[in-house]
């Protein structure tokens, strides 16, 4: 195992430094894709990338690490791909099912944190308040990751970003569409194209546009990276020419109740052939799943060659490996490029 540190590059002038995206996020939460620099967002990336091409070197960069996770809702991929990214880079995860008993019901948020810090390296929570989390993260030590809230989805939005990169080679003026409810995923999706200078086009039915405070971070992000945000409601002209168009469930956990409102409301919204064609020839489909087959999406796309979902699916857990890494400071001494 190399001791040396991770490079940011393939100079050699880089070797035996560390790149000060690297250093300033040990420690650190991951509560909003907006907490973190464009830098930053960088670096996770392209730590992503070489953890992706060499899981080998970064076998043991995580070795007795301790995450926890506490999760409100119910969950496939964001638990499934945590605990294998941990367990890969020789830590170990401890779940707590929270579906029953909403966190800071039966002990505080405050205390909770105060005795979880003494325990584990990492906290890991998916909620339904955002607030739970950002409440969290001010009282414990250690790093608190959002993996899932009514507000945002960050680590979904890193796992897209890193499967547009394979797919383009760059995100930077990708033509980025997401059609439907401007949600939680979707308010992710916006800050970190706007982080990587995409130009992200999200087309959603009046009164389902995402938040307007996220809009205005997004597009103040974006004013420095070369990037955009534009809000339509003409699901055609959102995605016409796009290199991506991605789409998620119309209805989130937490709003079944409004099921029936909502489908007459989102049907002209459907990923269907008819509105893939408008998109540009190449342009790839995305969906965070689970899919409400032939509501959201119909199955000729979900499943078509165009699809990308699975990838997606599998770059939650390499896109969490570099959080983790980066977070707890394993990348600082464990993972590096292949040499020769």
């Amino acid at each position: 195992m190399s001791s040396k540190p991770y490079l940011l590059n393939e100079t050699e002038e880089q070797v035996g430094t560390i790149p000060s995206p690297i250093e300033s996020l040990a420690g650190r939460d991951l509560c909003s894709i907006a907490d973190f620099s464009t830098a930053e967002i960088a670096a996770v990336m392209q730590l992503a990338h070489d953890v992706k091409a060499n899981p080998a070197a970064f076998r043991w960069a995580l070795d007795a690490k301790q995450m926890v996770m506490f999760f409100e809702k119910a969950s496939l991929r964001t638990r499934l791909t945590f605990e294998t990214a941990i367990n890969t880079l020789g830590g170990s995860a401890i779940f707590v099912d929270q579906t029953q008993s909403p966190l800071g019901e039966r002990e505080s948020l405050a205390d909770m944190s105060r005795n979880l810090e003494r325990w584990v390296s990492v906290i890991v929570l998916r909620t339904y308040a955002h607030e739970t989390i950002t409440e969290m993260a001010s009282y414990a030590a250690c790093p608190v990751i959002n993996a899932l809230s009514d507000l945002e989805h960050p680590c979904q939005a890193l796992a897209d970003f890193l499967t547009i990169e394979q797919r383009f080679g760059t995100a930077k003026g990708v033509r980025f569409t997401y059609v439907g409810d401007g949600n939680n995923v979707c308010h992710s999706l916006m800050l970190t194209a706007a982080q990587l200078g995409a130009h992200c086009v999200v087309g959603s039915p009046k009164n389902y546009a995402p938040k307007a405070d996220i809009v205005a971070q997004a597009r103040a992000i974006a004013n420095t990276t070369g990037g955009s945000v534009e809000l339509v409601t003409d699901p055609v002209a959102a995605v016409t020419g796009a290199d991506v168009v991605y789409t998620d469930v119309c209805t989130s956990m937490g709003f079944e109740h409004e099921v029936t409102k909502r489908a007459p409301i989102f049907k002209p919204y459907q990923v269907n052939e008819q509105l893939m064609s408008h998109a540009a020839s190449h342009a790839a489909f995305m969906h965070c799943l689970p899919a409400h087959r032939n509501a959201e999406v119909t199955d000729a796309v979900l499943d078509g060659p165009q699809s990308m979902v699975f990838d997606q699916a599998e770059n939650r857990m390499h896109a969490q490996k570099a959080l983790l890494l980066l977070l707890l400071g394993g990348a600082q001494g464990s993972g590096l490029r292949a040499q020769g």
